[in-house]
């Protein structure tokens, strides 16, 4: 930006109902520019916003699910993220949770970091969040 222009950087708040509603004071998803950064998501029903049901494949499926629910809102989709974080309650979940990943990211995956981590919201076994791009 040069001396004396003024640009104003809009924030637009991505809200889906197809998504769970945050279980705090945070949004599913913030986009900037031609970004759009997603909270992490947990293995919540989007209906019920209750914990679901099954081992750490069936929770990893569900937090896939339910970002793709919030990349849609925000105009993106799993081919247009470029970078992924996945936060694991066991690091011996690690190849499982990649089979299920493997299957949404088939093609070009995102950069990504994998951390073990002592506790997650309402006990889970995977969160992942997410930041892509948006589409023109």
């Amino acid at each position: 930006m040069s001396k004396g222009s003024s640009s104003v950087i809009q924030k637009e708040i991505v809200v889906t109902p197809k998504a769970p509603a945050p279980v705090g004071p945070y949004s599913q998803a913030v986009r900037v520019g031609e970004f759009v950064f997603l909270s992490g998501q947990i293995p919540l029903d989007p209906t019920t916003n209750q914990v679901i049901q099954g081992d750490v494949k069936a929770q990893t499926k569900r937090v896939l699910e339910n970002l793709i629910a919030v990349l849609e809102a925000s105009h993106a989709s799993l081919q247009t993220v470029v970078k992924t974080t996945i936060f694991l309650k066991n690091m011996g979940d690690f190849t499982q949770v990649n089979e299920v990943y493997a299957n949404y990211f088939e093609t070009n995956p995102p950069a990504r970091s994998t951390i073990e981590v002592a506790r997650l919201p309402k006990d889970v076994l995977v969160e992942i969040e997410a930041l892509a791009l948006v589409a023109p």
